[in-house]
């Protein structure tokens, strides 16, 4: 059985669709799980996005958009550097735990997992299938999120695995 999420035909077709319809679409559209971390002068965090596109490769630069109320939003943007870390299928706890399940402080965080660091300082899931280290060229503010346009300064290659990827409000591997 399919629903149909449409404005009806006599309503302004300049609204958009209501953000719990959006939600529920954007549910069926299977995603990579990532670990978001940053070091700096405002602080280490880390949080988990599934919300990450590459956008260039001339300068390499990827995206990934952070909800403007959490905490993390003002810390990386205070830091000026970000680090993307795709998970693989057996980190499910570890993308939980970044989710804020059990609201553990964020250095019990990080303890959950190995790390390092490339060229910006910001921490690289030593066990991630790749890790993409980037400097912040450009916020954009949409809506409800920022979007921040990373340029790749440096990425390390991790072993293939299959990745984790979030549909239907559950964790897979492929």
């Amino acid at each position: 059985m399919t629903t149909a999420l449409t404005m009806a035909p006599t309503e302004n077709t300049n609204k958009s669709l209501a953000s719990h319809e959006f939600r529920e679409a954007m549910s069926r559209l299977g995603a990579s799980v990532h670990l978001l971390a940053s070091a700096g002068p405002a602080g280490r965090i880390g949080a988990t996005v599934s919300s990450v596109c590459s956008v260039s490769d001339d300068p390499a630069t990827l995206l990934v958009c952070l909800n403007r109320s959490a905490k993390v939003n003002q810390i990386v943007k205070d830091n000026g550097v970000f680090c993307i870390n795709t998970l693989i299928h057996d980190h499910t706890d570890l993308s939980n735990v970044f989710a804020g399940q059990g609201d553990l402080p964020m250095e019990e965080r990080f303890a959950k997992g190995s790390w390092g660091t490339l060229a910006t300082g910001s921490p690289v899931l030593e066990s991630a299938r790749v890790s993409f280290d980037c400097h912040i060229k450009e916020v954009t503010e949409v809506g409800t999120h920022s979007v921040l346009f990373g340029e790749v300064v440096a990425a390390r290659l991790g072993e293939f695995a299959p990745a984790l990827i979030y549909l239907d409000r559950n964790y897979h591997s492929v």
